[in-house]
């Protein structure tokens, strides 16, 4: 039996992930130690968020990457690898619901839009995918990166390739011509059409071929973008930009393919015509109002209000030295402060929250961010958890697999040294990581 503290268990380097991408080394290494019977010694174990009993002295037996059983006291009979966390708090791996893993916010992103490759973002976002799983994150919903970077990502880590959270994909979001999500804003016309997609789109019938043209390449959510956005490069405002017609075009050919619709949206006028449509989830959500509430729980919709992202805005904003661009600062100084009342205001209306950070405006593996955010804004530090395990899983349909620590489930788990029950902000100091039954941290 060999014995593992976990400050060494198992875990792949930087390094050794850039490695295996070449000699197939992770598959080997993750399937190997999948296989084996793994004991993980809990001191403390939040198996079910839902419930959130908070157990003493448990150990998660661990089978094939499953979770086998979960067995009172710490047993090691039997077991080919013990992890030793009776000194810690042990729950599911985290979730969030909106990154961009193929890119970072900074003062080089404009030009980068023409000096790096798809190839080269794929590349970046292996890199940012390992941030994110050491930092507690083992599955997420990537909301916005080109469709060859990301689905390339995506698939190389379900096959054990390269290290890194489970991913659901949306590709390249669905926008208007010249709104939100257009990468032609900005660009000189003759670039235009070698960079724009083709989920950019205008009129009901070209929308619906955007959509199918997505779930053709590979697509797991439409993601679009019913509103203008903070970060776009132009003064095109807040307010709803795709017609009536066009949503409820897109909501029906994504429905009719088996896919749920998630949209950008701040202004009340663009998340209530959305929801109107017949959409599954609001990203952001800035200006939602008492109408907005009735809708979001009419639908069983579900808002994810990336308070990170509308922090990160503001507070780069206010620089004096600002990479942002007047439209942009503009944009940032009037929604960014606007996004914590209206989440307390869902909370208490009884909206369906998911945890989400819009990750990729702030940096990758700052994600556990958004924790202190969410009970600024009135959560409960375990409906906090809640948002980031079991209600998140619901939103993405992946309850089957992940989110809570039962028997049949994924054993993705973390470990923090403190109660984050009662001071969430534990999460940001993450000391173990295991997904899949793999160790990573």
């Amino acid at each position: 039996m060999k014995r593992l503290d976990k400050r060494l268990a198992l875990g792949l380097t930087a390094g050794a992930a850039v490695a295996a991408l070449g000699l197939g080394l992770a598959q080997a290494r993750q399937t190997a130690a999948a296989a084996a019977t793994t004991c993980v010694q809990a001191g403390r174990l939040l198996a079910d968020p839902a419930g959130g009993k908070v157990e003493t002295g448990k150990t998660l037996v661990v089978e094939g990457g499953k979770v086998a059983r979960v067995a009172d006291g710490f047993v090691s009979d039997g077991c080919a690898t013990v992890v030793d966390l009776k000194d810690s708090f042990v729950l599911p791996g985290l979730i969030d619901s909106h990154v961009h893993l193929t890119s970072e916010n900074g003062p080089n992103q404009r030009i980068e839009r023409f000096t790096k490759t798809k190839s080269d973002l794929a590349l970046d976002g292996a890199a940012y995918a390992m941030k994110t799983l050491k930092a507690g994150f083992t599955t997420v919903a990537d909301l916005g990166s080109p469709n060859e970077s990301i689905f390339a990502l995506r698939d190389a880590i379900k096959a054990g390739r390269v290290p890194g959270p489970r991913i659901i994909a949306a590709g390249s979001p669905i926008s208007v011509h010249g709104g939100h999500g257009d990468p032609g804003n900005g660009m000189p016309e003759e670039l235009v059409h070698v960079y724009r997609p083709t989920a950019v789109c205008s009129g009901a019938d070209d929308c619906r071929r955007a959509v199918r043209e997505q779930v053709r390449a590979g697509a797991d959510v439409i993601k679009i973008t019913a509103t203008g956005g903070v970060l776009s490069p132009t003064a095109a405002g807040l307010a709803q930009q795709f017609s009536n017609e066009e949503l409820k075009a897109i909501v029906e050919a994504a429905h009719s393919m088996g896919r749920k619709v998630t949209a950008h949206a701040h202004g009340a006028d663009g998340i209530n015509a959305f929801l109107r449509a017949g959409g599954d989830s609001i990203e952001h959500g800035t200006y939602v109002d008492a109408e907005s509430i009735k809708l979001f729980r009419a639908g069983g919709a579900w808002l994810v209000p990336t308070l990170m992202a509308g922090d990160f805005v503001v507070r780069e904003a206010r620089k004096p030295d600002t990479y942002l661009l007047p439209a942009q600062r503009d944009k940032a100084l009037i929604a960014g402060p606007l996004m914590v009342d209206m989440t307390r205001r869902a909370y208490q209306g009884g909206v369906k929250i998911a945890f989400g950070t819009d990750t990729g405006v702030s940096a990758h593996g700052d994600n556990a961010g958004e924790f202190a955010l969410m009970v600024k804004a009135g959560f409960t530090p375990i409906d906090a958890i809640r948002s980031a395990t079991v209600w998140a899983a619901e939103h993405l349909g992946l309850s089957a697999l992940v989110g809570s620590l039962k028997p049949g489930m994924q054993a993705d788990l973390i470990a923090v040294k403190g109660d984050p029950t009662a001071d969430v902000t534990e999460l940001t100091r993450v000391t173990f990581v295991m997904k899949g039954g793999v160790a990573y941290r």
